[in-house]
């Protein structure tokens, strides 16, 4: 006469115990990138993202992170490693694949950005209105730029133009291939992992990045001269951008999508760069402490640099309206995102 409130009971317990076991199931994500695990870009920005939304999600969604290529391939191709589901999420540089990002190369151009957070917000908006056909496969979660890049050079000071002519300096992408020729230069396009063996063997005499990336590349300890333009002046910079496989964000339920979309955006790309600010500020310091000799360009020898460049511009322009876009009206349109934000800022 008991057997039916037993097995009554005993399928409440287990109902009861498979829903507790769906709750606490945890959604592993994996996040790919380039750079060794003591890098900025891994312990400053990815590593507490990634603690963020397991905090936010209760547990459900943690990350399993890949640095330094783990899961195979060459930087170039991490952005199909996400579209593609190899990765579900990377951090890339849209520079690394040379033509395929054209509108959103355009902050990458010579004196279009100022300092990090106000142009990396700049960035967000102008590529969420005019180049998200360039994202096709993917989520968008963060859009940013790095800070302003300087010369850093194995031997030679750079003090003016004339001291660039005929150097081989590695370049971030296609538009600071041309920067660093119109400035007189030889460039030598090479992802990052590359560079610091480049400069120890003097296949290069510098090296176009930013402060941040020294330490971990010990390029401070393969270079003796710096050369950075005026302040609130970038000579060029580098995009990146941290990106999502559709597939894999459609699968989540909405909870949890809500997750990803709250740490997505506009706020979370000046906060992505404002952490390379900080990074760029030991970058600096790593190679002062060593006796490098750190050389600031006066606003007018920046003036002549940014005059000598602006056939970039002028180039950019042509190749995007070629295409069908208006060139000179998204410049227009990047530079008063850029004043906007930097004005705001200050």
């Amino acid at each position: 006469m008991r057997v039916k409130p037993i097995l009554s009971a005993l399928f409440v317990a287990a109902a009861s115990l498979s829903a507790l076991s769906v709750q606490a199931e945890t959604i592993t994500l994996k996040v790919a990138h380039f750079l060794p695990p003591s890098a900025p870009g891994h312990t400053k920005f990815i590593a507490p993202w990634c603690e963020k939304i397991e905090q936010e999600s209760k547990g459900e969604l943690k990350c399993q992170i890949y640095p330094a290529m783990q899961l195979g391939g060459t930087p170039p191709q991490l952005f199909n490693q996400a579209r593609d589901g190899v990765a579900d999420i990377v951090w890339t540089l849209p520079g690394y694949t040379a033509g395929r990002f054209p509108v959103t190369e355009i902050f990458e151009l010579p004196f279009m950005t100022t300092t990090h957070s106000p142009s990396s917000m700049a960035m967000w908006d102008f590529v969420s209105e005019n180049a998200m056909d360039e994202y096709k496969g993917v989520k968008l979660i963060g859009a940013w730029v790095n800070g302003a890049n300087q010369l850093h050079m194995r031997d030679k000071p750079i003090r003016t133009l004339d001291d660039l002519k005929g150097l081989k300096v590695r370049a971030p992408s296609r538009l600071g291939n041309r920067l660093l020729a119109t400035l007189g230069a030889t460039p030598v396009g090479m992802p990052v992992p590359q560079m610091a063996e480049s400069l120890s063997k003097g296949v290069i005499d510098g090296a176009l990045v930013p402060w941040e990336v020294l330490p971990a590349t010990k390029a401070h300890e393969l270079t003796k001269y710096h050369t950075d333009t005026a302040p609130g002046r970038a000579m060029t910079t580098a995009t990146m951008v941290y990106v999502m496989n559709e597939k894999r964000y459609n699968s989540l339920p909405d909870h949890l999508k809500k997750v990803i979309d709250d740490n997505s955006g506009r706020e979370v790309s000046g906060w992505i760069a404002s952490q390379y600010q900080a990074a760029d500020a030991a970058g600096r310091e790593a190679a002062e402490s060593r006796g490098n000799e750190v050389i600031v360009l006066s606003a007018d020898e920046t003036a002549k640099w940014e005059a000598a460049s602006t056939s970039v511009v002028d180039e950019w322009v042509k190749d995007i309206t070629s295409k069908g876009k208006d060139g000179q009206k998204m410049v227009d349109e990047a530079r008063a995102l850029v004043k906007k934000y930097t004005e705001a800022a200050n």
